[in-house]
């Protein structure tokens, strides 16, 4: 009788712990595709088309320079209404200065990831011959699930060549925390969170290795990002132009320190 009881109790346990697990892996599967389902639904567009920008603060500057933005859709502008709301182009603002014109060279192509950056975007821009040039790339590794070694080998590859083969200032870009709560659900924002935090530790590894600039956007932006607000675009993972203005506050101010 006894035994009879506890082998009813245990496959009703069984019967529990599979409807369990069921439901816990129908929450994951929902919740990853939630992410991707919301953002290809709203497909924002970058707004420049590697295009150049030539911008000066003055009618006649004494100097010019060559600015290269490499990346992704971070660096397109993605988000935004217009390219001069982007990063990039508040940034070779600031640099303008009052003496300077800036021949912006945006090669930032939504999507790309390190490998991208290798094969299309690298070559275009040490052409350009840069006085000055910014790096932020990654998040597609990431959520393209690139290994680290692999992400590692191309980073590297990148820096190796833009500091062989320019005579640029290089500033590298951290990656910065992306995706408010109504976007990345638990678990999701945690694990993103924790790849953010291990590629950038390879990308500032790297830069003390090729002697480069590293700017960490991470820190001083990360209770922000993680939540929802003006910063971010509508589909709640690229900045705004507001988000961008912030970006581009932070990223003058550590090149000018």
């Amino acid at each position: 009788m006894n035994r009879k009881y506890f082998k009813k109790i245990n496959r009703r346990h069984v019967g529990f712990a599979l409807v369990f697990v069921i439901i816990i892996g129908l929450y994951f599967n929902r919740s990853y595709a939630h992410i991707y389902n919301y953002m290809d639904n709203l497909a924002l567009k970058g707004t420049n088309n590697n295009e150049t920008y030539l911008i000066s603060n003055r009618e006649t500057a004494s100097s010019s320079l060559v600015y290269v933005a490499l990346g992704d859709s971070l660096t397109a502008g993605v988000g935004t209404d217009k390219y001069s709301e982007s990063y990039p182009y508040l940034l070779a603002q600031y640099l303008a200065g009052d003496n300077y014109q800036i021949n912006l060279k945006s090669r930032a192509l939504p999507g790309a990831k390190t490998a991208d950056l290798v094969n299309s975007l690298l070559p275009e821009a040490i052409k350009d011959e840069p006085n000055i040039v910014t790096l932020l790339i990654g998040v597609n590794d990431i959520h393209g699930q690139i290994s680290p070694k692999d992400f590692k080998t191309n980073y590297e590859n990148i820096l190796r060549r833009l500091t062989e083969e320019t005579k640029a200032k290089i500033y590298v870009i951290n990656m910065p925390i992306l995706g408010s709560g109504d976007l990345l659900l638990p678990p999701y924002n945690w694990f993103f969170n924790v790849k953010t935090r291990q590629y950038n530790k390879i990308i500032q590894e790297l830069t003390v290795k090729y002697s480069v600039r590293y700017i960490n956007l991470y820190t001083p932006t990360e209770d922000l990002f993680k939540r929802s607000g003006s910063h971010y675009a509508s589909d709640f993972f690229h900045p705004s132009a507001e988000g961008y203005k912030i970006w581009a506050d932070l990223i003058y101010a550590s090149i000018s320190n």
